[in-house]
This record gives structure tokens, C-alpha cells and sequence, in this order.
């Protein structure tokens, strides 16, 4: 949904001068030539990836969602949207549910069930993706009034989260729209411990830690702008051996580790 923010107010409202002063038409002059400029220089689509879903675009920017959610991480700051978007239709079809437990996204799937901890006051919840945005610079997940108000940035309007994927969406009941959330507590875990731009660095780190733990390997994660080499070691296979597993990775010498389920 587009143009929204924790505050429920269009982040693209102008102000146009009453009057026929001087200062109001070299206002309305001015904002008339940025328009055409920003037509005439206003970028193409990007060129589809094979198994990517199809880019769109919002406020003259191109976002290219994600073929999947694995992996996925990202810290940046939460927003929140409410009544005045109340039952209007979500970008998958959905009436969008303020007191439903749905955030919107830019780029994960939709349906993705991810957990957003809010690193402000540790507070963590976890919702499905049904929307696209925040479309505000530095926002990165608009959450529903009632995920916003168990978080606690209900007031606020705004705070520094971390979202992390949980799993991708299994069809329930012979409809598209429904989805039920897979078991989170067991499967196969492994760890990151750090990511690379350069194959060769990455290939090194792998090398180096392959010496002290099992399973070090590299993955690769293409984000449609750059390609990243992620250096991931361990394996367990339920949530309470990797939950320990990663506090040794923390405390001996690798503060950036984090588990992943594959």
C-alpha cells in the first residue's frame, strides 16, 4: 500500500501558497519543472531476473521483490499504520486488518511470516508479510496497529528493529490467501558469521574456519543489486541446540554470528 507511515499521514502531501503572489507562482513554477524533470529522467525497469517475481514501482522507484526469504535479516527502523487504511485491499489482495497481526515489506514475499524484535525495550513479535512499503527513506517495515502495540512504538510511531525471517508460506485449505506457519523449533539450523563481497576473501574465511568448526561453507545471495558470499559454520537441529550453539560463536570471537534455518 502506497505512501504510508507510522503516523497514518501521506508522506507525499504538497503545499501550494493561497493567493497569486509572486512567491506563490515561482513555488508552483518551480514544482512544476521538478515534475517534468523527474519525467524526463525517470528510470527504466529492471532487467527481470530468472526466478525473480516482477519488479513494480512507487513514487518513480523500481523495487524488486525477493524470489525467497531464506537467510534474510535486516536491521532499520519500524513504522505503523491504522485506521485510515482499515479495510482497504493490501497489496495481495487481502482487506488490510488493523488488529491483525501483518506488517508490509518492500521486497520479502508476501506471505512470509517474519519476527520483528524491537531493540529499544526487547520486545518481539511475530507477523505475515501481506503488503508492500514502507515507501518512507529509512523505514524498513510498516507493522498493523495491533503489531506495533505489542511492540510498543504505538506512541512513539517509530523504532529501530531487527526483522528476521522465519520461513516461507505453505498454502493451507486449497487457497493462495491462506497460510498456516511451519514449525520454527526444529529443522536444520546453521550459523553466519560473516558475508563477503569478494569470492576469494570469502573462500579464505571459509578455509580459516574450517579448521576449528564443522559444516563451514559459503552461500550465495544475489539481493538484484549486489551479490554477497555469506560464510556460514554448524549445524543443529533443533532451535534450543542452535540458541546455544550461537551464544559460543558470540562469546569466541565471532559478535556478528547469527543462526539460520535452511
Amino acid at each position: 500500500m502506497t505512501g504510508k507511515t507510522g503516523t497514518d499521514q501521506h508522506p507525499h502531501s504538497f503545499f501550494y501558497p493561497g493567493g497569486k503572489s509572486n512567491v506563490g507562482r515561482l513555488f508552483s513554477l518551480g514544482l512544476l519543472l521538478i515534475l517534468v524533470i523527474s519525467c524526463a529522467t525517470s528510470q527504466p525497469p529492471p532487467r527481470r531476473k530468472p526466478g525473480h517475481p516482477k519488479p513494480y514501482k512507487v513514487l518513480g522507484k523500481w523495487y524488486q521483490p525477493l524470489p525467497h526469504s531464506k537467510g534474510f535479516r535486516q536491521r532499520g527502523t519500524a513504522s505503523w499504520y491504522g485506521r485510515d487504511f482499515h479495510g482497504k485491499k493490501t497489496s495481495n489482495g487481502e482487506n488490510y486488518d488493523m488488529y491483525a497481526m501483518t506488517a508490509a515489506h518492500k521486497t520479502l514475499p508476501l506471505g512470509t511470516y517474519v519476527r520483528v524484535f524491537n531493540l529499544e525495550n526487547h520486545r518481539r513479535v511475530d507477523v505475515r508479510i501481506n503488503d508492500r512499503g514502507p515507501f518512507v527513506r529509512g523505514r524498513i517495515i510498516d507493522l498493523s496497529y495491533a503489531a506495533a502495540s505489542k511492540l510498543g512504538i504505538v506512541g512513539p510511531g517509530t523504532a529501530k528493529v531487527e526483522v528476521v525471517a522465519l520461513g516461507t508460506p505453505v498454502a493451507a485449505g486449497g487457497t493462495r490467501r491462506t497460510y498456516r506457519q511451519a514449525d520454527y523449533y526444529s529443522g536444520n539450523f546453521t550459523f553466519q558469521v560473516a558475508a563477503f563481497i569478494n569470492r576469494d576473501n570469502a573462500l579464505a574465511h571459509q578455509r580459516k574456519l574450517a579448521q576449528r568448526f564443522q559444516n563451514a561453507h559459503i552461500t550465495v545471495y544475489d539481493n538484484g543489486t549486489n551479490v554477497y558470499y555469506r560464510v556460514r559454520v554448524g549445524k543443529a537441529t533443533t532451535l534450543a541446540q542452535a540458541a546455544k550453539f550461537e551464544a559460543y560463536l558470540i562469546q569466541n570471537g565471532f559478535p556478528d554470528a547469527f543462526l539460520v534455518a535452511e
